[in-house]
């Protein structure tokens, strides 16, 4: 494809707008739930990755329950769950309209 759009007189630009880009969006956005995943699920590993100054938020949430569970916590975890909920299902929606439209 990509030789075809040079081929056809296609710019740089435009190749990697409207080839390379469409093409690479599923790896990426995969990688991207992957990590957030992992992000949320590992906290010591977060803890040791980020630098001095940086609080993610599965530490403050780490964090403040060790404190004790409050409303801010419960109200954290509830935005997580729903953020990867929509992450998901979007995954999952746009994963089908790629093999529908096949």
């Amino acid at each position: 494809m990509l030789e075809a759009a040079k081929d056809l007189g296609a710019s740089e630009v435009t190749i990697l707008r409207k080839i390379i880009l469409p093409l690479a969006m599923p790896a990426v956005a995969a990688g991207w739930l992957l990590s957030f995943t992992l992000s949320m699920d590992d906290v010591v590993v977060s803890s040791f990755v980020t630098g001095p100054g940086y609080e993610i938020l599965p530490l403050k949430i780490y964090s403040m329950v060790k404190v004790g569970v409050s409303p801010e916590v419960n109200a954290l975890a509830t935005i997580l769950l729903v953020l990867s909920l929509v992450m998901v299902i979007a995954s999952q929606l746009i994963a089908r309209d790629k093999t529908k439209g096949r």
